[in-house]
C-alpha cells in the first residue's frame, strides 16, 4: 500500500489541537504504522498524528543516523512536564512544510510523559535532537507550527509561498 499523504501548508487541519487518544487500540496501532510508513517514505525523523489529517495526539519519532539501524519511537498523549531555561538552537524542517529550514530557539532539555503503543506510561528525559523534536512534534499536537518561532516576516513570505503553490494546484 502506498504511504498516506502528509498534509502541507496551508491546510488549516495543521492548525487544529489534536485530541487525546482514551485508549490504544487496533485502529492507533494501524495509525502508528501509517505514520511510520509515510515518514520513512518522506523522509523525515518526526510526524505528528495531524499531518496525515488525523487530529490525535500520537507522534512518531526515529533519530537514528542515515546508515545507523533504525529506531522508531512511539510518543502518545505526549506532555512537557519540565523544560530548561538553557536554549539551544537547531536547523529545523518540517514535512508539512517541505524544503524549507530554519534556525530555531528551544529549551535545550524537556523532560516528556507519555505512553507506549501498548499504553504503558513513560517519562524520558531529553536533550539535543530529541528534545528538539519532540518540542516540534508535541508543538503539532497543539496546531503550532515550527514557522511560529521564526519572524513574523519570514514566516509571512513562507506562507505566502505556499498559499500560492496550493492555489495554482488546485487550479492545475
Amino acid at each position: 500500500m502506498a504511504p498516506r499523504d502528509i498534509i502541507v501548508i496551508p491546510d488549516k487541519r495543521l492548525r487544529l489541537k489534536s485530541e487525546p487518544v482514551a485508549k490504544v487500540d487496533d485502529s492507533i496501532r494501524m495509525l502508528v504504522e501509517q505514520m511510520f510508513e509515510a515518514m520513512y517514505a518522506a523522509p523525515g525523523i518526526g510526524l505528528a498524528a495531524i499531518q496525515l489529517g488525523e487530529p490525535k495526539r500520537v507522534v512518531t519519532m526515529d533519530i537514528a543516523k542515515k546508515d545507523d539501524p533504525k529506531e522508531p519511537q512511539v510518543f502518545i498523549n505526549p506532555e512537557i512536564l519540565w523544560t530548561s531555561d538553557e536554549k539551544n538552537v537547531h536547523e529545523e524542517g518540517c514535512l508539512s512544510i517541505p524544503e524549507y529550514y530554519e534556525e530555531v530557539e528551544r529549551p535545550a532539555e524537556v523532560k516528556v510523559k507519555y505512553m507506549d503503543i501498548e499504553g504503558k506510561p513513560h517519562e524520558v528525559h531529553a536533550t539535543g535532537l530529541l528534545a528538539t523534536c519532540l518540542q516540534h512534534e508535541i508543538d503539532h499536537l497543539n496546531g503550532i507550527l515550527f514557522i511560529d518561532h521564526i519572524s513574523k516576516l519570514k514566516r509571512d513570505r513562507v506562507v505566502k509561498k505556499y498559499s500560492k503553490q496550493a492555489k495554482r494546484a488546485a487550479e492545475g
